[in-house]
């Protein structure tokens, strides 16, 4: 009998291997988890910042500017010497009406230096809610002296 409880005991040796097939399960679904949340992280207004040294852009259309005077009042102008003042509101619904009519119209903020930066804010969460989809901001080229 001695003999047949020495082969069991050989049978039954311990495997030294590891089973990674739940480590893959659960990699798997932790990378459906942040494909899925990483679209949802964009939390702000999608601006694009030009850099001091920026050339200036060429656009075939005239582009539209919202302006920000220093006690925050807003502007629109829509052509070439055209510049009229405007509420939130009207800010808004005119900017809907024209994008409604052309979506890759050039968009552009012109804020005052000394203006509170949340009204210049505001006007850029006032056209991302009317659908504009880019904006840029305006600014002066540097003296290089």
């Amino acid at each position: 009998m001695s003999g047949i409880a020495a082969r069991r005991r050989r049978k039954r040796k311990l495997k030294a291997e590891i089973n990674v097939v739940p480590y893959i399960d659960v990699m798997l679904v932790l990378l459906i988890i942040f494909m899925v949340t990483a679209p949802l992280l964009n939390l702000g207004v999608d601006i694009e910042l030009p850099k001091s040294n920026a050339k200036s852009m060429q656009e075939k259309k005239d582009p539209i500017v919202v302006s920000v005077d220093i006690d925050g009042n807003y502007f629109l102008t829509v052509e070439a010497g055209s510049n009229e003042a405007l509420t939130a509101a009207e800010l808004q619904a005119k900017m809907a009406a024209i994008v409604g009519q052309n979506p890759s119209v050039p968009v552009f903020v012109a804020g005052d230096g000394k203006a509170n930066y949340q009204k210049v804010m505001d006007a850029m969460v006032l056209l991302q809610e009317a659908g504009v989809e880019r904006v840029g901001l305006m600014s002066q080229p540097q003296d290089r002296r």
